[in-house]
């Protein structure tokens, strides 16, 4: 039996100029900038992402689930639009997780201050208006 022969071709393509290795990540508009930061700093930006993410996917999920709720009904159609909603709320939460965790990762690759979250405050907002707009509703329905 013949020992395996090393592949000195193979080692050189996975090496950078030099000599380090050469990284294939991507996004590139985010990895190609700057240096590695701390890698704490960079788990803890994507478990933030990923946080955003699963509250973006329970929106979602309670979206359907208000659905479901209002079919076996007459048809509720102001469960058919906070279902909507509350959908609608949950896309665009998954994508202001990846943008803030863009910017993030930009910021701690170039040593820069982190950007203030763009969409907290509107989160805020929009709960603050859906928990009133549901208390009058609420009411509504009790005085009727």
């Amino acid at each position: 039996m013949e020992p395996a022969e090393y592949d000195d071709e193979r080692d050189d393509a996975d090496q950078g100029r030099d000599g380090g290795e050469e990284r294939m990540r991507r996004p590139a508009s985010v990895y190609g900038v700057g240096t590695e930061p701390d890698v704490r700093f960079s788990l803890a930006n994507e478990r933030t992402a990923l946080a955003w993410l699963r509250t973006g996917l329970t929106l979602v999920a309670g979206g359907v689930a208000l659905t479901t709720l209002a079919s076996f009904g007459e048809g509720n159609a102001v469960l058919d639009i906070i279902a909507a909603l509350a959908c609608l709320a949950g896309g665009v939460l998954a994508l202001a997780a990846i943008s803030g965790w863009r910017r993030r990762e930009r910021a701690l690759r170039l040593g820069e201050p982190l950007p203030a979250p763009r969409i907290l405050p509107a989160l805020v907002a929009t709960v603050a208006v859906f928990a009133l707009a549901m208390a009058g509703y609420a009411i509504y329905q009790t005085v009727l």
